[in-house]
């Protein structure tokens, strides 16, 4: 097995980030394959430094499509406050009735075609307000008067 010197996933994900600044939201970018025999590393390398671009919002994995360059943090900021607003809605209309399982990460990102920490971003705003509790193992469920639900 060839040896990686230490933190150069780091410095691929930078780079990687300076060359994905200019380049339009939705594109896919290269495989892991092809990445890591750009950078001279191997695949789990790659991955790291991708996994570090994906926490910090610049790319996103979509399922089926593979890893494309997110949206600017503009429109990752529009796209939490507009997963809140619109699931804070279904609540107080009673859409989202107490108790009831809020939509997944991953069902949010699907349908908002954003990031999961866009996704997470806007349930947190819904946890901070106490209209949401998230249940380990389980998942996140209304709130509406800020009690725990543990069914």
């Amino acid at each position: 097995m060839r040896s990686t010197p230490w933190g150069t996933y780091a410095r691929i994900a930078e780079q990687l980030r300076e060359r994905l600044a200019d380049v339009a939201p939705g594109s896919a970018l290269p495989s892991e394959t092809s990445l890591a025999a750009e950078f001279g590393v191997v695949r789990n390398t790659v991955r790291r430094a991708l996994a570090e671009l994906e926490r910090d919002g610049v790319i996103v994995t979509l399922p089926g499509r593979g890893r494309v360059t997110s949206e600017p943090a503009a429109a990752t900021a529009a796209g939490y406050r507009r997963i809140a607003e619109d699931l804070r809605q279904q609540i107080t209309s009673g859409e989202l009735a107490t108790g009831q399982r809020v939509p997944s990460e991953a069902e949010l990102m699907r349908r908002y075609g954003v990031s999961r920490g866009t996704a997470r971003q806007g349930l947190a705003l819904l946890e901070a307000a106490g209209l949401v509790t998230a249940v380990h193992g389980k998942g996140r469920f209304v709130d509406a008067k800020g009690r725990l639900f543990l069914g």
